[in-house]
């Protein structure tokens, strides 16, 4: 059911959408923000032969480095100054997050408001940094070691280049995570989900050209194609009705009288997500299942036998990727679910305002069956995530489609268009109202 602000929200009349210049103002400067993060995806590391690293990710495709490449918009296989993108700011902000969890510290800077939450983001950045330079300086001596058919990836190696490139690289992932901050604050608002949003949007027309290409040459017939398309968007509709889907719990608020007048007594509810985690566990999942295949790319098939064997059985489509997915996702669901939701302090939060749910008492009764109701949504919202993901590596494994625009791709994207078009709603009934407060000329009692 939808809320009353998604209800009004669907019946604006979008001819007032000229009249929000506010809203316009924060449009453009989102996509004038984001033309300049793509540009920069297209400005090379110095020093790097791109024929030979294009020749090498070749050769070392079907690994790790094919998503992190996704989520850059292909920044990653042409080098540029924001090939690490965003990445270490997430990975960051997510040690952080799990961090709170187990550190009495942090937990309490969490709890203290507004400006726990400004050092809790400060953390966040310089961590960010840390693990940018860490990365940075791991890429560098990885493409100082590359070498592919026509020779070195690297002209001139040596200390020199190690410095510059893990300046540059740093250095392109803070003016990225500065950028995504200026988004949320000047733009239309999820300034790091919308970076990583353009970057998996830019590689969907080289994706369909692959395909059709496929087409062309006899490889998919026609009606695979039209198949393949029309399932891309029955899946899309599969996620956004998923993603929105909530079990509401009622709870009731007792009535208290002050005086001669009576408050109190309403009912509100209680809205958990059938998909709490969100895009954490198959990020992790296939991080996770990736690094044995991007190890033995590297390496050039020169490494230990065990190594060879287990990048054999973890292959796309292979019976054993395939049920360990599975299983990471599941695990990785309940592993982050439990972290960003307590029962036990979400119950002691309606016990101290005085809200029970009808029929269970407050306390221990009330996280027991907020645990209860929450695992219960969890395995449905890990069995969803199972078959979105499980989707494209059949495709990919069976019929060898180019088309990586499924599994994590397509959950961020269908969850960060909703999110973005929830915030110019947003900013269009704030403008309405205002409009009405203006028109109704408002004012206090003069004595």
């Amino acid at each position: 059911m939808a809320s009353a602000a998604e209800q009004l929200a669907a019946n604006i009349n979008f001819g007032a959408f000229a009249k929000a210049t506010e809203l316009k103002k924060r449009i453009w400067f989102t996509l004038g923000a984001l033309i300049i993060y793509r540009l920069g995806t297209y400005i090379p590391l110095p020093g790097i032969d791109p024929n030979i690293l294009a020749d090498i990710f070749r050769q070392n495709s079907g690994g790790i480095l094919d998503m992190f490449n996704m989520f850059s918009g292909g920044a990653l296989s042409r080098m540029t100054i924001f090939a690490l993108n965003i990445m270490p700011y997430i990975s960051a902000s997510i040690i952080i997050q799990l961090m709170t969890a187990v550190s009495p510290t942090l937990e309490q800077l969490k709890k203290e408001g507004e400006s726990g939450r400004k050092k809790l983001n400060q953390y966040t950045r310089y961590l960010t940094v840390l693990l940018a330079t860490v990365q940075a300086y791991g890429m560098a001596v990885g493409l100082q070691g590359m070498t592919g058919s026509g020779g070195p990836a690297v002209d001139n190696p040596g200390v020199f280049f190690l410095a510059t490139t893990v300046i540059t690289l740093v250095g392109g992932t803070i003016f990225l995570m500065w950028l995504g901050e200026q988004i949320t604050a000047r733009g239309v608002g999820n300034g790091i989900s919308l970076i990583i949003f353009a970057g998996i949007v830019a590689e969907l027309p080289r994706a369909l050209a692959g395909t059709l290409e496929l087409g062309r040459t006899g490889a998919l017939s026609t009606f695979f194609i039209i198949f393949l398309l029309l399932m891309a968007v029955g899946v899309i509709f599969f996620i956004v009705f998923m993603e929105r889907a909530q079990r509401r719990i009622i709870v009731q608020y007792p009535k208290r009288q002050v005086g001669n007048r009576m408050f109190g007594g309403e009912s509100s509810h209680l809205p958990l997500k059938l998909n709490t985690s969100g895009v954490i566990p198959p990020i992790f999942a296939s991080s996770l299942l990736l690094l044995p295949l991007t190890v033995a790319g590297f390496s050039g098939g020169q490494g230990p036998e065990w190594l060879t064997a287990i990048t054999t059985y973890l292959g796309h489509g292979q019976p054993l990727y395939i049920i360990l997915y599975v299983a990471l996702i599941v695990f990785f669901c309940f592993f982050y679910t439990a972290i960003v939701f307590n029962p036990s302090e979400t119950a002691d939060n309606l016990k101290k305002y005085g809200g029970f749910i009808p029929g269970i008492r407050p306390g221990k009764n009330t996280a027991d069956y907020l645990d209860y109701v929450l695992t219960r949504l969890t395995v449905v919202g890990a069995a969803y995530l199972s078959v979105v993901c499980l989707l494209p590596e059949i495709l990919i494994s069976q019929y060898a489609v180019p088309f990586y625009f499924g599994g994590t791709s397509l959950l961020i994207v269908v969850t960060v268009t909703m999110d973005t078009v929830a915030q110019i709603h947003s900013h269009l009934l704030a403008h309405q109202y205002e409009g009405l407060i203006k028109k109704a000329k408002l004012r206090g009692r003069r004595g």
